[in-house]
């Protein structure tokens, strides 16, 4: 006989969990005595967003599902900005969420949520658990939903009596992956359009890669003298400075990529959705007939066919897909090696920063340091907002698992996904940027990184402002500023008085200094990069934004 908290706790040992994210509560004190001798690392956060944004990020770079654990009603709430994401980045993740006792339901009861209805835009499956003999099979199909297909989020609630009960189950087993494998025929048709292309184009984005894949897809590359583009902020799929690669397909795009995309007369999406902002609002590919041939490489049959009718639609994971290319060599040879060539010299231009701009610091020179005095497999996280323009077009990502971003444009995500990537990682380089309003939103995450000794360094671009509202604000109504002025708390002292290391970076030549400061602290470090809110784009100014120059 074990109670339902024993039994939570054992399904998860179960699928193989190591590590859970929680903000404590009393609907789920069962399973939080569970897991007191239960060997599984319980990282305690500050706020429930920022505890669902780490178990995205472990989920992001394992490919396992994230768990996180939050009470019910606000705490749920305040999750669900982890959630969204999870589910916009296709991220395996299962959040459980303590619910009020079952003779309470339906009475709107001390913080009561009906999270089938609250969730169901969130999450691939919403389910209660209420039979505590259930939980084995519950938590093993949360598993199995979480990385099936097109992966996602998953919620489990917890009636609070219900973890009390003691019951007999069966004992949990670990569920087993499906897998979606390409047929030779389709491989074969693949091999086909490639010999009748003339201006083929490969994308990659999505979720379910891994080391061998990513190895795989620069052979075919390699092989057929392909370029490459990766999709928004799944740059990390592609080494930068290959010659095959052409670029990232995102905010920003390069116009002479984006115009060789429209250009193609082969299109290869490979895990990729090529959603709103990839396609740059559905105008790089002609919705729902794209005027290129286009095939789709993607794990979800409901995918497949909803915004784009391919020529060739393969439901397959990018993993399995790329293994089977290993078949495939060139029938004839390739007539596009100086436009693959020519491709690449783009992407090395385009992501050349700047040498100056407006003020007393500058990012291009900045960037130039970080490209020149950090590791190829230092981890990069950010949230959203015009600092990460800087991250996106200037540095050169060259390993697998080294980017984490919501492609949600969620702001606060960078310094939660820090201290999950450095947990996971502890003997990699952590490098979180963000803006400053970005990073109020769940800045109080660095305590966890300094309760947990996680020297991560964050790279706080401060202009003093909301920047892309402020952007977008003085191009629509100029002069007219609302709501997107920022004060600040001093975020050196702020580090500090948090048990961390601070530095202030007022001029371009402080920058590399202050950076090895910081890495020798041995404490996670908050870098402070005062930035003249004229810097508000690498191209343009804020006062050339206003006067429409």
């Amino acid at each position: 006989m074990k109670t339902g908290g024993q039994l939570i706790v054992e399904a998860l040992k179960a699928n193989g969990v190591k590590q859970i994210s929680c903000v404590p509560g009393e609907s789920y004190l069962a399973v939080l005595d569970a897991l007191y001798d239960s060997g599984i690392d319980v990282m305690i956060c500050r706020q429930e967003g920022g505890a669902a944004m780490m178990a995205d990020c472990w989920g992001r770079l394992t490919g396992q599902p994230g768990i996180c654990m939050v009470t019910r009603g606000p705490g749920a709430t305040n999750a669900s900005a982890g959630l969204h994401i999870a589910h916009q980045d296709a991220i395996p993740m299962i959040l459980f969420i303590g619910q009020v006792q079952r003779p309470a339901r339906e009475r709107e009861a001390f913080q009561e949520v009906e999270y089938r209805r609250a969730f169901t835009e969130f999450a691939k499956w919403v389910g209660e658990i209420d039979d505590a003999r259930r939980i084995p099979e519950f938590v093993t199909r949360a598993f199995a939903v979480a990385t099936s297909g097109r992966p996602g989020p998953v919620v489990l609630t917890l009636p609070e009596d219900m973890l009390d009960d003691l019951v007999e189950a069966p004992e949990a087993r670990p569920y087993m992956p499906v897998a979606a494998h390409p047929g030779p025929q389709q491989i074969e048709a693949l091999g086909e359009a490639l010999s009748q292309a003339k201006r083929p184009m490969v994308i990659l984005g999505g979720t379910r890669w891994n080391d061998a894949a990513v190895a795989e897809i620069t052979r075919f590359a390699e092989r057929f003298q392909l370029p490459v583009g990766c999709s928004f902020r799944r740059q990390m799929l592609f080494d930068h400075l290959h010659p095959n690669y052409a670029g990232d397909v995102g905010i920003g795009i390069n116009p002479a990529l984006a115009e060789e995309i429209k250009q193609s007369d082969l299109l290869i999406l490979i895990g990729a959705r090529m959603s709103e902002i990839p396609s740059s609002r559905y105008t790089l590919i002609e919705v729902p007939y794209p005027t290129q041939k286009l095939v789709h490489v993607y794990p979800d049959p409901d995918e497949l066919g909803r915004v784009y009718r391919a020529d060739l639609p393969i439901c397959a994971a990018p993993d399995a897909f790329c293994a089977a290319l290993a078949v495939l060599e060139p029938a004839v040879a390739p007539v596009w090696p100086e436009r693959t060539a020519r491709m690449h010299d783009g992407y090395v231009s385009w992501s050349t920063p700047p040498k100056t701009g407006p003020g007393d610091v500058q990012m291009g020179p900045i960037m130039e340091w970080i490209e020149a005095n950090t590791a190829p497999d230092a981890i990069f996280t950010n949230g959203a907002g015009n600092y990460a323009t800087w991250v996106h077009r200037y540095h050169r990502f060259r390993r697998f698992n080294t980017q984490a971003a919501p492609t949600s444009g969620s702001m606060g995500y960078g310094l939660p996904a820090a201290v999950a990537a450095k947990k996971l990682f502890p003997e990699r380089e952590v490098i979180c940027f963000a803006g400053d309003g970005c990073f109020m939103m769940h800045g109080q995450e660095f305590i966890t990184a300094v309760r947990y000794g996680l020297p991560l360094i964050t790279v706080l671009v401060n202009n003093g402002i909301y920047g892309t509202i402020r952007m977008h604000q003085e191009r629509d109504y100029p002069g007219r500023v609302s709501g997107t002025d920022l004060v600040n708390p001093d975020f050196v002292a702020f580090a500090q008085a948090y048990g961390g290391h601070g530095e202030l970076v007022a001029r371009t030549e402080d920058f590399g200094p202050a950076f090895e400061r910081a890495r020798a602290s041995g404490k996670p470090a908050i870098i402070e990069v005062r930035l003249d809110p004229e810097a508000i784009t690498p191209a343009r100014t804020l006062s050339q934004i206003r006067s429409g120059t």
